[in-house]
């Protein structure tokens, strides 16, 4: 059970680390908009669509790498309170009536969205057409990530309560 935790942690991670410099490519595309922008008067007709396709696609693939490092928002004030034994299957309920719905929602309707707009070919409108079935297959893969993440968080709650168990 652990082994499979590591690998998903690891696969996470790998992902998350594969991802972080996107933030660079994305800046650097804003700097040539502002450039443009203010050396000749006119944004370039492509950057903002980029820019903004980029920075979802980036928050999205560094959804799980998140969850991994706990860096997402808790609200602990009550939890904190209670032994260490209920928080952990107040984290298990918590990812059973909220978590698995979610992901379950996300990863069904997020396939069909994208497969949609990969059978259409879909692009942005305007002078420059931008292909955005590669951003819509982003919702399914960061789906994966997330429901992996979840499946390595939930092995390792019900190892603790296992543990509390055994030492109780």
């Amino acid at each position: 059970m652990i082994r499979i935790c590591k690998a998903i942690d690891a696969l996470n991670d790998w992902f998350g680390k594969l991802i972080a410099p996107v933030i660079a490519i994305i800046t650097l595309i804003v700097i040539y908009d502002i450039t443009l922008r203010y050396f000749w008067g006119r944004p370039s007709d492509w950057a903002f669509d980029i820019t903004k396709m980029l920075f979802g696609a980036y928050f999205m693939l560094l959804t799980a790498y998140g969850m991994r490092h706990c860096v997402h928002a808790e609200v602990d004030i009550v939890k904190r309170l209670l032994s260490h034994r209920v928080r952990t299957v107040t984290d298990l309920v918590g990812y059973l009536i909220f978590f698995t719905p979610f992901v379950w929602l996300l990863l069904t309707y997020g396939w069909d969205f994208a497969a949609r707009s990969w059978s259409r070919g879909e692009t942005t409108y305007g002078m420059v057409s931008i292909p955005i079935y590669p951003l819509k297959a982003v919702i399914v893969v960061t789906g994966v990530l997330i429901l992996l993440q979840g499946v390595s968080i939930v092995l390792r709650l019900f190892r603790e309560l296992k543990e509390d168990g055994h030492g109780a």
